[in-house]
C-alpha cells in the first residue's frame, strides 16, 4: 500500500496547535499522526501554515451562487429575495446546473471546504415534469462535486406545498414530487444507484424543506426514510417569524413542536437557521440532541435575525456552519460571524473560543453530514486537510501558540493555501488543480443562466 507523508508546519490537534506534525496517509486515510517532527521528513509534502481538518459546509444551495450581487439592489425582505431566487431556479437544466455547481464547489475547495451538504430541491423540469432520469438534477450535483474534488452529502429535499397544504405555486412545481411517498420512491432510486459506491465521497441524506412545505401528516414519511438508512436529515427551521405565525395558526404549535410531534427531531437531524425559537423550542432541540446549522452570512444578508446559538449549544445542540445562499463562500467568516453577532447582541465578548468555532467548522459539521470519520486529524480519519497561510497580510505576525485565534478572527478564504481530500491535493499553493480558472468557470456558468 502506497504511503504519502505530509509535513505540517503547524497542525490543530486535540484543540491545540502543535508545531512540526508528520501525517502519514494510506488509502485516503490518516495512517499515523506524528508530533514533534521539527523538519520535513525526506520526500514529505510540505504544508506551510496552520493545517486544520478539512472544513465542512453543512448547508448549501449551489444555484443561489448565481444571485450574488444581483439581490443587493434596493431594499426588501426574505420574501422579495425569494422571488428573484425563483427566477434563477426556473432557468436551470441538468447541464447548466452541473456547470454552475462544479464552479461553486471549486470555489468551496479554494476556501478550504472538503465536504458540502447540498440541500437539494430542484428535482424536475420547470413545469414539474420528471426528467427521463428522475434524479438527473441530483446526479448533476454529485458529478459536479466529484469533478471539483470535494465530498458531497446530497440532502434530497421533500418540498410538496407552498404553505401548510396549499398547492405548489408556479415556480415551485419543479420542487415537488406530489407526496412524501412519491418523494421517497424517487430518492430511493438515487440511494440504490449509489449502493456499493464510495460512500466517503457521496452520501445520500434527506431533508424537509420546512414545515410549511411538507404537510404535517407527511413529515413522518421523510423522517422514517432517513431513519431506516441511518442517513442525516436536515430541515429549515423557524427562519422567518411569518412561518412561525402561520404554523401556530394552522396547528397551534411552533414548527419545533410540530417536528417533535412527528418524530423528526433527534441526533441525526439538523435544524438549519433556527433563528426565532421559544425557550420550549430550545429545550426540545437540546434534549433530543438535534443539531443546529447556523449560516450567519446569509442570515444577515437576508435580514433574518440572529439565532440563539449560545442557548442552543448549552441546551445540548451541536453547532455546525453553512454558507447557504453563498453571499460569500468563507467558512472562517461564518465561524467568526457567529461569535461577533453574539457580541453585538449582548455587548459582551468571548461566547466561543477559537477552538470551539473551529470544531463547529470541522468535526461537528462533518457529523451533521453523516461523516463521523472526517473533521479530525487522527489515525483512521479521512485524510481531508485545510492549510491556512500564517504569512498573508491578514495573518502575518501571528504568535504560533495563538495561530488558531489568528485564523478564526483574521483569516479569510483567500488565505487557504492547500486543500487535501482523501490524501490528494485538490488545491495546491492557492490554485485549484482540476478547475484551473475558477473565476471564469463561475462567470461563464452564471452568464448562461441570464440568457
Amino acid at each position: 500500500m502506497q504511503l504519502t507523508t505530509y509535513w505540517a508546519e503547524y497542525a490543530w490537534l486535540d484543540q491545540r496547535v502543535e508545531p512540526g506534525v508528520a501525517l502519514d496517509v494510506a488509502a485516503g486515510r490518516l495512517a499515523a499522526v506524528r508530533t514533534g517532527v521539527a523538519e520535513p521528513p525526506p520526500g514529505a509534502v510540505v504544508l506551510r501554515g496552520l493545517t486544520l481538518p478539512g472544513l465542512a459546509n453543512a448547508h448549501s444551495h449551489a444555484f443561489h451562487r448565481a444571485l450574488r450581487g444581483t439581490v443587493q439592489v434596493g431594499s426588501g425582505t426574505f420574501w422579495t429575495w425569494r422571488d428573484v431566487m425563483y427566477g434563477v431556479a426556473s432557468r436551470l437544466t441538468p447541464d447548466t446546473y452541473h456547470a454552475l455547481a462544479r464552479a461553486v464547489y471549486a470555489e468551496m475547495a479554494l476556501a478550504g471546504i472538503t465536504a458540502v451538504g447540498e440541500f437539494h430541491y430542484l428535482h424536475h423540469a420547470p413545469d414539474g415534469t420528471p426528467y427521463t432520469d428522475p434524479n438527473a438534477m441530483g446526479e448533476a450535483l454529485i458529478a459536479a462535486a466529484a469533478e471539483a474534488g470535494i465530498r458531497i452529502t446530497l440532502l434530497d429535499t421533500a418540498y410538496l406545498s407552498s404553505g401548510f397544504g396549499a398547492a405548489p405555486e408556479r415556480h415551485q412545481l419543479r420542487f415537488s414530487d406530489g407526496t412524501a411517498d412519491a418523494w421517497a420512491r424517487r430518492v430511493s432510486l438515487l440511494d440504490e444507484h449509489r449502493t456499493g459506491g464510495d460512500e466517503s465521497a457521496v452520501r445520500v441524506g434527506a431533508a424537509i424543506h420546512s414545515v410549511r412545505a411538507v404537510p404535517a401528516d407527511q413529515l413522518a414519511t421523510v423522517a422514517s426514510w432517513a431513519a431506516e438508512r441511518g442517513a442525516p436529515l436536515h430541515v429549515h427551521l423557524s427562519e422567518q417569524t411569518a412561518e412561525n405565525d402561520a404554523c401556530l395558526a394552522a396547528h397551534g404549535r411552533t414548527p419545533t413542536q410540530l417536528l417533535a410531534d412527528h418524530g423528526v427531531l433527534g441526533p441525526r437531524t439538523t435544524g438549519v437557521h433556527s433563528t426565532h425559537l421559544t425557550d420550549t423550542d430550545i429545550a426540545l432541540i437540546g434534549s433530543s440532541a438535534t443539531g443546529t446549522c447556523m449560516c450567519p452570512t446569509t442570515e444577515r444578508d437576508l435580514a433574518d435575525g440572529i439565532g440563539p446559538a449560545v442557548a442552543l449549544q448549552r441546551a445540548g445542540s451541536p453547532l455546525s456552519l453553512g454558507s447557504d445562499s453563498h453571499a460569500v463562500v468563507d467558512l472562517l467568516e461564518e465561524a467568526r460571524a457567529m461569535e461577533l453577532n453574539e457580541r453585538l447582541r449582548t455587548r459582551t465578548r468571548g461566547h466561543w473560543t477559537a477552538a470551539a468555532l473551529l470544531t463547529a467548522a470541522t468535526a461537528d459539521g462533518h457529523d451533521a453530514l453523516g461523516r463521523p470519520d472526517a473533521g479530525r486529524i487522527e489515525a483512521g480519519a479521512l485524510a481531508d486537510l485545510t492549510t491556512i497561510s500564517l504569512d498573508s497580510v491578514r495573518t502575518a505576525g501571528a504568535l504560533p501558540r495563538l495561530a488558531a485565534e489568528t485564523v478564526v478572527f483574521a483569516a479569510s478564504a483567500p488565505d487557504v493555501r492547500h486543500t487535501v481530500v482523501g490524501g490528494r491535493h485538490v488545491v495546491r499553493d492557492g490554485a485549484h488543480r482540476s478547475v484551473p480558472d475558477v473565476p471564469r468557470a463561475l462567470a461563464d456558468s452564471i452568464a448562461a443562466l441570464r440568457g
